[in-house]
């Protein structure tokens, strides 16, 4: 016979601090429920297509920045005179670090609106407009329309975001594709049966980050599903079917261009995949950084929306019932996507202030649900830090950026530039690093570099002609040539361009000796 006064559990408590996790995370984090998708409003839609794109598109056709804008405009523009799909290629020869999507986009649009900064820069503009767009449609579903508004539009005056994305790299393209997979994936996963569509479309889309800059895309959507999984439940359930449909479709897309590169260059698998993944994650051969790197990039970075993480902090900690019915499991999903990308990148050694882009849109939309649920929406300081913001980027954007690209381009002085090397029968060399915005201006391929460790070969090089145009791209590495310089080389000419500078070499003719009369 049962005691009277005993209480009967309906599940057993948890024995070890693990298990406790997911009760810590849905009862007392995130115990709240997600506010109805609802109807797009067209005034919102209209802002979020007319702020990012002033932002964007008038001020593009400035001079390329050096050295990733440099290379990255001249690889599809060597590709596309050439008809090559397969191999990117740099200076004739195969460039190995990345896989191609970004050369194929940006070379569409060289052959529909020509050569130039703008239409270079097209690709990554349109890759940022989307993913605020993506952002908000995406977002509203699971957050609720004016969470998911409040969070694309802190995101698209986030001036890292916009600033940075918006140049010619491979980040920006990045970030679209791994704001649509994981958003995707979470939707198919939010109910009570996987929705086929919804899945496939994160595999297209994660299939498409692949062939954009490599394996990192599936790394930065697998780890915040699983987590979110095992710590909020109530998601779909997930069979071999629905895993093998979602690799087939990923590989279907990114495998074919990675298995026909390895098929004319062996060497790729060796060079892209161990070299340029693994070890630069496990023992960085560059852009080392402290484990702490991001957090003043992202505090600059997502201003005016990082005024509120004091606030938002407090929204997250506070037990208070009122609010913490405010705090839903889609939110939790929102930062332990955004926290993984930070943290994932943080743990590299090598470290780029751009790496952390697709973090941006996830945080946005946990700010934007904090905006929503306190006094800020209302509030006209809000409003008046908003205008100002999208006042300072568009000052920005047209005047400080093309001013420094200008101040730091080497054609920042095009007459003397074209003077010295528009002879093609003069060879034009690149020390202590490649230069190569300026094949993209003259239109060659033909340009080779020179390391600092390979100065002795380039003195020999300069040896066998009788006349070499040198561009340095270092400040200091004229005065280091000259030092080394024999004495049957001289510098016959030399040119400040921008933060480097440009020399003519030319080998001093030997005086003919006469012969002793007999």
């Amino acid at each position: 016979m049962e005691d009277q006064g005993t209480v009967r559990l309906e599940s057993p408590l948890p024995r070890s601090i693990l298990a406790c996790l997911p009760l810590l995370w849905s009862r007392m984090m995130f115990p709240g429920r997600g506010d109805q998708a609802g109807n797009w409003r067209w005034q919102s839609l209209l802002v979020l297509l007319i702020v990012p794109a002033a932002i964007l598109y008038p001020c593009m056709s400035f001079y390329l920045f050096e050295p990733d804008e440099g290379r990255y405009a001249q690889i599809p523009r060597e590709m596309l005179a050439a008809g090559e799909w397969t191999v990117p290629l740099l200076q004739n020869e195969p460039y190995l670090d990345k896989p191609p999507l970004f050369y194929w986009l940006v070379m569409g649009s060289y052959w529909l609106f020509g050569i130039s900064e703008w239409t270079a820069r097209l690709v990554p503009a349109l890759a940022i407009h989307g993913c605020v767009l993506v952002t908000y449609f995406l977002g509203r579903r699971s957050l609720g329309e004016r969470p998911a508004w409040w969070g694309a539009l802190i995101l698209a005056l986030s001036p890292a975001f916009v600033g940075m994305g918006r140049l010619l790299i491979l980040d920006g393209l990045l970030a679209f594709w791994v704001t649509l997979s994981i958003l995707a994936a979470f939707e198919a996963l939010r109910g009570p049966k996987l929705r086929q569509g919804w899945w496939l479309l994160s595999a297209l889309a994660c299939g498409l980050g692949i062939l954009t800059k490599g394996p990192v895309a599936l790394i930065l959507l697998a780890p915040p599903i699983w987590l979110q999984r095992r710590l909020a439940g109530k998601t779909a359930p997930l069979t071999w079917r629905s895993f093998f449909t979602f690799s087939a479709v990923m590989l279907l897309v990114a495998l074919p261009w990675y298995v026909a590169v390895c098929l004319r260059l062996p060497e790729f698998a060796g060079h892209f995949l161990w070299e340029h993944n693994l070890l630069r994650f496990l023992m960085p051969f560059d852009h080392l950084r402290p484990i702490w790197f991001y957090a003043p990039i992202l505090l600059a970075g997502m201003l005016p929306g990082s005024l509120l993480l004091v606030p938002f902090l407090r929204f997250l900690g506070t037990g208070k019932e009122e609010i913490a019915s405010c705090r839903s499991p889609e939110l939790g999903f929102m930062l332990l996507a955004g926290g993984w990308c930070v943290l994932f990148f943080s743990l590299s050694g090598c470290k780029l202030p751009t790496y952390i882009l697709p973090a941006y849109p996830f945080l946005a939309l946990a700010l934007g649900t904090y905006v929503v649920h306190s006094r800020w929406q209302a509030s006209r300081w809000g409003r008046a830090v908003l205008v100002a913001a999208f006042a300072i980027l568009l000052v920005g954007h047209y005047e400080v950026i093309p001013h420094l690209a200008q101040a730091r381009s080497p054609m920042g002085r095009p007459q003397a530039i074209l003077e010295c090397c528009n002879d093609r029968t003069i060879p034009v060399v690149c020390y202590p690093r490649p230069v190569d915005s300026m094949a993209f201006y003259l239109g060659r391929n033909d340009l080779r570099s020179y390391r600092s460790k390979e100065t002795p070969d380039l003195v020999r090089f300069l040896q066998d002609r009788p006349r070499t145009v040198v561009l340095f791209g270092h400040r200091h590495s004229l005065q280091q040539l000259k030092e080394v310089l024999p004495p049957g080389l001289s510098m016959t000419r030399t040119e400040p361009m921008g933060l480097c500078h440009m020399a003519v070499v030319s080998r001093l003719e030997q005086p003919s000796v006469p012969l002793p009369e007999r």
